[in-house]
């Protein structure tokens, strides 16, 4: 199978899911039940387990093993993408009716920039290895801030550089006029808030993919395997919104997960840059063969086991909150 082919049959899968989830599930406009949103949550998640499994038969095991790490991976932070998601509907006051919609056309342009993103990034990569410093610095530097601040510590959304500079070119009406983008008020052509918090969806998860590419890229430099394990971990990013909705600040060990996994990331692309080392200044710009390469296998394996440690110990760690607040609440005799 070529490149080419490749390509060409994933986006159009891609397109085709999104196609059908648009027509069957976000043109009508409504709120979604847990069960609804959870049925949806399992069935991309089993379309991503099903292709990554697909790829041993049409590439060979280690691509499917290095989709398989990049896919979890990405779904693991996007986690993060849905608590600023909450954020910025509440901050807009998008009506609960809308907000499949709203996620369903952020996520379209987040998948558009992030194919950009990655085609960058590859370019970079291919042609100068020293990016892989560059990236695994920024990815520890990353993991410390994770670690420090946590997913919980955003208490408002701030509006990022594009939509600041999107609303001084387009002035905007202050009420929703249902799921119009575009209305006429007083003679003047304005846009409604709906398409605001659209752009604010999607451009806000370009800034998530300054530290997710990277992530992704240490784990696989296949520009491909990139894009396909970020086009299904966002396919799915909408029902993950209305399940874990409410879920969020239950995840109360999420960040030190998070941290640790970008921290490992961080490493092995550090010990990759020194195993195809060219900087003139380090071992004179020889390979420093002495390093050893981290495998797909143990990169899988350590985000498997790390997350799955980090699930568990929230929930028991929420249950002893929650025994603890119940404790001190109960009145003196």
């Amino acid at each position: 199978m070529t490149l080419t082919i490749e390509w060409a049959a994933t986006i159009g899968l891609v397109l085709g899911l999104m196609t059908f989830e648009f027509y069957y599930q976000v043109r009508k406009s409504h709120e979604p039940s847990f069960k609804e949103a959870a049925w949806w949550s399992v069935f991309y998640i089993a379309i991503a387990i099903v292709f990554g499994a697909s790829m041993i038969w049409w590439r060979d095991g280690v691509s499917a093993a290095e989709f398989m790490a990049g896919y979890i991976t990405e779904k693991s932070l996007s986690v993060d993408n849905l608590f600023v998601f909450l954020i910025i509907l509440t901050r807009f006051a998008v009506p609960r009716i809308y907000r499949q919609r709203v996620l369903m056309f952020g996520i379209v342009l987040a998948l558009i920039l992030r194919l950009l993103f990655i085609l960058a990034g590859a370019a970079l990569i291919s042609a100068f290895t020293w990016v892989f410093y560059i990236f695994g610095g920024f990815l520890l530097w990353t993991a410390i801030g994770v670690a420090r601040g946590g997913i919980e510590e955003e208490e408002e959304y701030r509006e990022n550089w594009i939509l600041r500079q999107i609303s001084k070119i387009l002035p905007s009406s202050k009420r929703y006029h249902g799921t119009t983008l575009v209305v006429r008020e007083q003679g003047k052509r304005l846009v409604t808030p709906l398409l605001m918090v659209m752009i604010a969806i999607g451009s806000t998860d370009v800034l998530f993919a300054v530290d997710s590419i990277p992530a992704i890229f240490g784990l696989t430099t296949d520009p491909f395997i990139v894009f396909a394990a970020n086009a299904f971990a966002l396919m799915g990013l909408r029902q993950l919104y209305f399940v874990v909705h409410g879920l969020l600040k239950r995840l109360i060990y999420l960040s030190y997960g998070l941290a640790i996994v970008l921290s490992f990331i961080g490493l092995k692309l550090v010990f990759h840059a020194l195993h195809v080392n060219s900087v003139p200044f380090l071992n004179g710009g020889k390979p420093v063969e002495s390093v050893p390469e981290i495998g797909i296998a143990l990169s899988l394996s350590f985000i498997l086991v790390t997350l799955t440690i980090t699930a568990v110990a929230s929930v028991i760690g929420g249950r002893h909150r929650a025994r603890k607040v119940v404790v001190d609440d109960t009145p003196d005799d």
